[in-house]
């Protein structure tokens, strides 16, 4: 299922102009090692269903990176944020 992400730059563009960043990730307040906390930061995926945050890069228009509030059951974006 397509859907369209509204650029602050270029207006509402088809998700194929983008590329997908990765979900950015929570890392745990309580993780004290710091190299523990870059892998769990780089590596460590909830996937979780329901609203997340993402980054997209616009790769066919303005080159920016955005960050998105994305709901993964409905495609449904809440909020954009270049």
């Amino acid at each position: 299922m397509a859907f369209c992400i509204d650029c602050p730059s270029c207006g509402p563009r088809p998700v194929t102009e983008y590329r997908y960043g990765g979900e950015v990730p929570r890392v745990p307040a309580a993780c004290l090692d710091e190299a523990a906390r870059d892998v769990d930061r780089v590596w460590m995926r909830t996937n979780p269903e329901g609203p997340t945050t993402e980054r997209w890069y616009h790769e066919l228009g303005c080159r920016r990176w955005l960050t998105i509030v994305r709901d993964t059951r409905t495609d449904e974006i809440s909020s954009i944020v270049r």
